[in-house]
């Protein structure tokens, strides 16, 4: 790809035709998933890093094997399957698990470590919003984009449930984004007992799923859906 065009690209629809630039992206701090409208240009601008060399890390992608999913490709119905089963089922596995851990190593060290009280209170507020997010998509969003797809049923997937999941990713971004700050980029002291590495470790996992997740709904899922929405009116 010309590396002109490539600057000016949004880096959600980078990351949406190659999954494997998300890790350049993230090696940069770039966000892809919530801010994957901004051009790469501008999303660099914004963080004062070097757009040659995010450019030129991204164009020696095309001289490797791409063996990653190509989920740009996958039909929607079957990429909300993959959604529901992949990240749904992860965040309802891990939320429990971190706050646990959230709550132990608040209370063991939060007097220490105050800033412990402060993660700890971010993840409430992180579960709280996810659990009631994926209850919204899997009973409301996904079975229209189901019914689109498979009956080719126009009038079901509404411009205004989409914006209001997207604001919910982007609390959700931001909660995370707050945590990893309080964390020190998720690095635990070096006095740091077993249970405070297993939550630091959860947290950082966690994001990674989370940025990942937010990128297949916000520039695959959502906007695919959209559009086929409007063509079939």
């Amino acid at each position: 790809m010309n590396t002109q065009t490539l600057s000016q690209k949004p880096v959600g629809e980078i990351v949406a035709g190659d999954y494997r630039t998300a890790q350049v992206l993230r090696s940069h701090g770039l966000d892809f998933c919530c801010g994957g409208g901004r051009t790469l240009e501008k999303a660099c601008a914004s963080k004062k890093i070097d757009l040659e060399e995010v450019v030129s890390e991204l164009a020696a992608l095309d001289m490797a094997d791409n063996t990653e999913d190509n989920y740009n490709e996958w039909s929607l119905d079957f990429l909300t399957d993959y959604i529901v089963n992949n990240h749904h089922s992860f965040v309802r596995k891990m939320l429990p698990e971190i706050s646990f851990y959230a709550e132990k190593v608040a209370r063991v060290h939060g007097e220490r470590d105050p800033e412990l009280l402060d993660i700890l209170q971010n993840v409430r507020l992180l579960r709280s919003e996810m659990m009631g997010h994926l209850q919204k998509e899997e009973e409301e969003l996904f079975p229209q984009i189901k019914e689109l797809v498979t009956q080719k049923k126009t009038g079901s997937v509404k411009a205004a449930i989409v914006e209001a999941l997207e604001e919910e990713h982007d609390k959700a971004g931001e909660l995370m984004a707050k945590i990893e700050e309080l964390t020190n980029g998720f690095n635990p002291p070096e006095n740091a007992c077993a249970s405070y590495r297993v939550l630091f470790q959860n947290l950082e996992g966690f994001q990674e799923d989370l940025h990942k997740h937010v990128h297949l709904e916000n520039n695959i899922l959502f906007p695919k859906a959209l559009k086929l929405e409007k063509s079939l009116n």
